[in-house]
């Protein structure tokens, strides 16, 4: 039997002295979907030469990149995302922390507090007066799914006078546990800004833990989050001007399987009737003040063979002012493929409004995925989870999954948060259990002294491979026994929660989990994994590439010899035993910070296929 029992769940980032054992859930020290982003690229304003922007400007986030738009931001120190925030308007916010543009916590992080994030506009042409009514308008919310602000920590407005190059502090607001979004109006008549060469920024002041006297810094981590959204600024706008003519999807998509984000497809196919989910959620708000017409459409595409494979439309309906929908769309499909092993859906859901309305936020999609492992979580890690303090030298932890056909579990995904000084460097034991009545029974597998190991790439996962493999058939579990009293700090998933999937063991009996979100561990199964021999690479003759420069440290360059590759051509980073590092599109600039000092080989492959490759030396 699980005893239930309530747990302190450290969501601060306060690392006090630990006196008895406990789960506890942190910020993370990292943003993997920065630092693995081909799209990372360290700019500054001064290296930016653009043309004032006219009236209006407007964001609302809502892109699919992770950093601002560089048509209408100077800088992309924030991240721009869908996971951190809570109750939004709008799809997508700019969220402020404690981690900079590269995905690592700021070197200045100090516990008095250090100027973080900056998010600041490009030149705009604000050449009127007083008489034009500028207005200028946000949403911010303290905290969200995030860590909430202290009170000595802040978000900042600054305007910057064109003619002085001088910034003045407009409004301020400290740290506050109150999550919800709330509205600024701010009204700019001081003739000192009303210049052509204006500009806007926000700044976030944020402060780690004061007590770094804890034998356990693993646990401090990014903290003191801020979300931006909805950034209007125009002329002829009232003082009472605060609703918008914007009907808008506000949350996104979600898995249409019922208990995963991902599974095999072979094991899909075996459950599809009870797995498939009966219907198509879509979230969306009316924020006008007028009751608004709605036409919501879906269409379901085949990834792999550029297929849509369904479409419909779920009618339309009147929304009243100011008022949020959570719409079900009856579904009537499930997926197919012709492929034995894997398969990739997209799946989109769209509003049709009046024309009016900002385009943009009215379509949001997401990706299905039928690969060889199994997954609760939804790739982006919020916080950090582990066990510490006093008694927690052999803690236990593990997750329940169900292999639905006897396979065979190959290796095991961990997502590992990179910590305070790399504190969480340690060894512990992986393990495999089957059930016993609900709970872990018998260990099937013990990987001894593994140690904590980060992947850089764009979802943090690192592969614990299992030699030999271990057969599974129905309920199991995987998770680890620690050899220290040290927090591990793996990815935890806030927002897309599973409970009762998760126990833990302390003081001789398993536990259930009082945590609320999903540890981000997956377990692959099938066929083994293959590795690429590098003399293969060697006797297919392939292409030579040139890599700048080489060696290199953090950032190389693809050149590929007057050779053409369409965009879809994608780079692997292999190490000399054959294993796959990293992989990503070719797209300018790839940063190889993460990867240790060593020779690797880099091959470039076009429609899955190796068409040339280069040796790659990385130094310090």
């Amino acid at each position: 039997m699980i005893r239930q029992v309530t747990i302190f769940l450290i969501f601060s980032l306060a690392a006090c002295s630990v006196a008895i054992s406990q789960e506890a859930v942190v910020g993370i020290q990292s943003n993997y979907s920065i630092t693995g982003s081909s799209e990372m690229k360290s700019k500054s304003i001064s290296s930016l030469s653009h043309d004032t922007i006219e009236l209006p400007f407007f964001d609302d986030f809502s892109g699919k990149s992770i950093f601002p738009d560089s048509k209408k931001w100077a800088d992309n120190f924030v991240f721009i995302n869908n996971t951190y925030s809570d109750k939004q308007i709008t799809a997508g916010v700019a969220t402020f922390d404690a981690i900079d543009n590269r995905g690592m916590m700021y070197e200045t992080a100090i516990s008095s507090g250090f100027m973080a994030d900056m998010l600041t506009s490009l030149p705009l042409n604000l050449n009127y007066t007083a008489a034009d009514k500028i207005k200028f308008t946000f949403f911010f919310q303290a905290g969200g799914l995030g860590d909430s602000p202290e009170p000595n920590d802040s978000l900042t407005l600054q305007f910057l006078s064109p003619e002085e190059n001088k910034w003045f502090a407009i409004w301020r607001v400290n740290g506050t546990t109150d999550q919800s979004f709330r509205q600024v109006l701010i009204s700019i008549d001081d003739q000192r800004f009303l210049k052509k060469g204006f500009q806007f920024r926000f700044i976030n002041y944020a402060s780690i833990s004061k007590s770094l006297n804890t034998d356990d810094q693993s646990i401090i981590g990014n903290c003191d989050h801020w979300n931006i959204d909805y950034v209007l600024l125009d002329k002829n706008r009232e003082a009472d001007d605060t609703v918008y003519s914007d009907v808008a999807i506000r949350s996104p998509n979600r898995s249409l399987l019922k208990n995963h984000e991902a599974m095999p497809l072979n094991h899909f196919r075996e459950i599809e009737l009870q797995e498939m989910s009966s219907f198509i959620p879509v979230y969306y708000r009316n924020n006008d003040i007028i009751v608004r017409n709605v036409t919501r459409n879906f269409e379901i595409w085949d990834v792999n063979k550029n297929t849509k494979v369904h479409s419909f439309t779920a009618g339309a309906s009147n929304i009243d002012p100011l008022t949020n929908v959570d719409y079900k769309a009856n579904l009537i499909y499930t997926f197919k493929s012709d492929s034995p092993d894997s398969a990739r859906f997209r799946i989109i859901s769209s509003l049709k409004t009046d024309d009016f309305d900002p385009k943009g936020n009215d379509t949001i999609d997401y990706y299905q995925v039928f690969r060889n492992y199994f997954a609760f979580d939804d790739g982006s890690a919020e916080m950090g989870y582990g066990i510490n303090g006093q008694g927690s030298r052999n803690a236990m932890v593990a997750y329940r999954f169900n292999s639905y056909i006897p396979d065979t579990l190959r290796s095991i995904q961990i997502c590992f948060n990179d910590s305070y000084n790399n504190a969480n460097k340690r060894a512990f034991d992986l393990m495999v259990w089957d059930d016993d009545k609900g709970v872990p029974g018998n260990i099937l597998y013990t990987g001894e002294e593994v140690m904590v190991e980060h992947n850089n790439r764009i979802n943090g996962f690192y592969t614990y491979g299992i030699t030999d493999g271990v057969p599974v058939d129905g309920v199991f579990y995987i998770g680890w026994k620690q050899r220290s009293e040290t927090f591990l700090n793996a990815g935890f998933d806030i927002n897309t929660p599973n409970k009762g999937r998760q126990l833990f063991w302390l003081n001789g009996e398993w536990l259930q989990s009082q945590t609320n979100g999903t540890l981000m561990i997956r377990p692959v199964v099938g066929v083994p994994e293959k590795t690429t021999s590098i003399n293969d690479l060697y006797n297919r003759k392939l292409n030579s590439v040139l890599i700048r420069p080489n060696p290199a440290s953090n950032y190389i360059t693809v050149i590929t010899e007057g050779m053409t590759y369409p965009e879809s051509s994608r780079i692997t980073i292999l190490d000399l035993n054959g294993r796959e590092l990293m992989n990503c599109r070719n797209e300018g600039e790839i940063n190889i910070s993460s990867l240790r000092v060593g020779i690797y080989i880099v091959i470039i492959s076009t429609a899955g296929k190796p068409t040339g490759y280069s040796r790659l030396i990385k130094v310090r």
